[in-house]
Order: structure tokens, then C-alpha cells, then sequence
């Protein structure tokens, strides 16, 4: 496994982290501005993240890849929608503080964020938000956040949080999403009322805008057309938000394609309804991790409905 940067455009930085193969390798391609993964390819060369045509680049929000939301989620506060994490220049961390050791990871970057002046003006907290971008041997993503409260003043604060992992399918209308069945969700199309899910899995017809509560550690994306189940497992985060905007909003954001909304799905480990606080020293954990495998389609069950309680 390398590492190595790959190219400076306007200023901002993008890593490659990529495994050597005769024929293949797995690439996934990190931006500085946001400390964004923009890029996860499997071994055939097949994106697995969407990211939009539309995109804007830097020093705008990028829209696809899994951007960070901190310290806020959505406009749950007084800062900009999903929070300034995702619209900051992160630095890489030459120096970490130590993560249990895991067999399973290959190779790995480290990146850092503390707030500038500016940053301290409109969310008035110190702190230091580290996060591990990794690499399984299989071609597993993982991202792991750590924020410290560095406050000197003995002050605690709280935020909200999300992975907001936007995935590439071949059809959102021949999507399911397994694992949230029975879950109690707020719905964001419905002022945030509670509503507890009825079916037996997640499909889509029109916009879906939903905060799954306590939701499992583990929730499958099973994509018919192409065959492939995405895993994504989380740790440290309570909720998972399910979002597509469908056609009529996709027609009202500058930075999506009018029928993007086809091919992509958002799936998003959170911390939303309860935030998190920290008092000064206190650091949280939180993971998320991302597998593709295989899956079939047989007289009506997905083989992959294993990989939920495996």
C-alpha cells in the first residue's frame, strides 16, 4: 500500500490512497478542503461514491463524496447549514495521538481541524477534531473522528454530527435499504414529527428526508441493478439520516444535476436528535466503516440479508 499526494489545484491539496495490483487497485481520493473523501473505487474500477456533475469547488461546500457535518447537523443551530467543518482546509496530522491497533488496516492518512478566528467568532469553543481515513485489505473505507474539547476556560460544548455519505446506485427506484425496519424516525418532510417505520424495508418513490433513532450498528443498501450490497457500519452514533431530494428539489440546487437524484442515496451515521457533549478534556469517538460485496437476487431475498447479523 502508498500514499502520496496526488495533485494542488487554486491552493487545495487532494490525497490518493490507492493498493498496488497487477491489474487493479482500490483509489480513494481525499480532499483537504473539507477533509472530504471524494472518491472509492473497487477493484474493477467502478465508482462507489456519487458525486455530482454540478459540483462546486472550493472554497464552496462540495456536493458527493462524505463530507463532514460539525459542529451541526442540517440547521439545527445557528451556523451554516451542516456546519463549517465541511468548508474548512484541513491539515495533515504528522503526529496522532494512538488508535487501538487493527489488524485489518492496510494503510491510513490522519488529518486534523482546529477553529481559526473567524471559526471562534461565530461557535465561540476550542477544540481539535482528528480523523483517521483507512483502508482495509478488501478495499473497506473507514473514516474515525475524534474531537477534544480544548476550551481553557472550563467550558463544556455540544454539538450535532454526520457522515454525510452520499453512494452511487444504478437506480434509486430498484434500492433497498435493510436494517432500519420497526425504527422510530423524525421526518424532516413533516416539521420533524416522530413516526415509527411500517415496512419491512426502505424504498423509494419521491423525496425522502428521515432521522432514523437508535438506529442498529449495521444497515444494508442492497442496489438490484448492479448487483452489490453496501454494508455500512457505524460506532458512536446513535441515529442514521436516509435522504434522497428527488426531482423537484434536484431541479432547485445549483450544485445537482436535475436527474442526479437517480443514481445516488444518502446514508449518513449521525448524531442528531441527542447532541453530543464534551466537557474541556473530554474527547469522543466516533466510526464510520463502508464495505461493497456481491449480493444476488433470488426468488425475492437478497443473500447479503445475512451480512445485518452477521
Amino acid at each position: 500500500f502508498f500514499l502520496f499526494l496526488k495533485s494542488k489545484i487554486r491552493g487545495y491539496c487532494w490525497i490518493h490512497i490507492s493498493r498496488r495490483a497487477p491489474v487493479s487497485c482500490r483509489i480513494r481520493t481525499i480532499r483537504l478542503f473539507g477533509g472530504q473523501v471524494t472518491s472509492w473505487k473497487n477493484d474493477h474500477g467502478e465508482e462507489l461514491l456519487f458525486v455530482s456533475s454540478k459540483a462546486i469547488k472550493p472554497p464552496k461546500p462540495f456536493r458527493g463524496g462524505i463530507p463532514i457535518c460539525f459542529p451541526q447537523f442540517g440547521t439545527q443551530g445557528n451556523l451554516e447549514q451542516h456546519g463549517f467543518a465541511r468548508n474548512r482546509l484541513w491539515a495533515i496530522d504528522d503526529n496522532p495521538p494512538p488508535l487501538p491497533v487493527n489488524p485489518a488496516i492496510k494503510a491510513f492518512v490522519d488529518l486534523i481541524l482546529k477553529p481559526s478566528e473567524d471559526d471562534l467568532k461565530m461557535w465561540p469553543h476550542s477544540f481539535e477534531f482528528r480523523l483517521r481515513i483507512a483502508l482495509g485489505a478488501g478495499g473497506d473505507l473507514s473514516l474515525t473522528s475524534r474531537i477534544r474539547n480544548t476550551n481553557t476556560d472550563g467550558r463544556p460544548f455540544s454539538y450535532t454530527f454526520a457522515f454525510h455519505t452520499y453512494f452511487s446506485v444504478s437506480d434509486i427506484s430498484e434500492v433497498r435499504v435493510e436494517g432500519l425496519e420497526t425504527m422510530d424516525y423524525l421526518d424532516n418532510m413533516k416539521g420533524k414529527e416522530r413516526f415509527t417505520e411500517q415496512g419491512d424495508a426502505i424504498v423509494f418513490e419521491s423525496e425522502v428526508d428521515k432521522v432514523y433513532l437508535a438506529a442498529p450498528s449495521k444497515v444494508a443498501i442492497i442496489d438490484h441493478d448492479m448487483r452489490r450490497t453496501f454494508v455500512v457500519t457505524k460506532e458512536g452514533l446513535p441515529d442514521a439520516v436516509v435522504w434522497n431530494p428527488w426531482d423537484k428539489k434536484a431541479k432547485a440546487m445549483q450544485d445537482f444535476g436535475d436527474s442526479e437524484y437517480k443514481h445516488m442515496l444518502c446514508v449518513e451515521p449521525a448524531a442528531v436528535e441527542k447532541p453530543i457533549t464534551l466537557k474541556p478534556g473530554e474527547e469522543w469517538k466516533g466510526r464510520l466503516g463502508l464495505s461493497a460485496v456481491p449480493s444476488s437476487y433470488c426468488s425475492g431475498q437478497l443473500d447479503p440479508l445475512k451480512v445485518l447479523h452477521g
